[in-house]
């Protein structure tokens, strides 16, 4: 099993497009899952998708979990508390921006990497240029 990864976002298809696009990067066999939006299809965030998520992709290597938005940390550090001590301490919130991010931990966990390892790739995120210097 490799290290799970769960994306959460305000809107339902952008976490989805995340999931396409770092699965399709990673081509591994990885929990690579999309918490999105509310229960009812609009833009926000639910704490049962969240913790559902959670549940789903976090098996023993642990899981990392990257956020659109400040709000999003809110719920999901919520729906931690709303599980057991052990899992909890298997997951890891990221700062990492949600796409590079999400591609680099992808493809770490994809390559059998640890939680520690797959975060650091992660965060290697906020230094990918998008741009050339001219």
């Amino acid at each position: 099993m490799a290290v799970g990864i769960v994306i959460v976002s305000h809107s339902a298809r952008l976490a989805e497009g995340v999931v396409e696009l770092a699965g399709q990067m990673a081509q591994g066999d990885i929990a690579l899952l999309a918490a999105g939006g509310t229960d009812d299809g609009s833009l926000g965030t639910s704490i049962d998708k969240v913790t559902a998520a959670l549940q789903q992709a976090t098996g023993p290597d642990g899981t990392l979990v990257l956020v659109d938005l400040g709000s999003a940390v809110m719920i999901t550090e919520m729906a931690l508390e709303m599980l057991d001590e052990p899992v909890r301490q298997r997951i890891r919130i990221s700062s990492a921006p949600l796409v590079e991010g999400a591609v680099l931990a992808a493809v770490e966990a994809a390559s059998g990497s640890n939680l520690d390892e797959v975060a650091q790739a992660a965060d290697e995120g906020s230094a990918m240029p998008k741009t050339h210097k001219t």
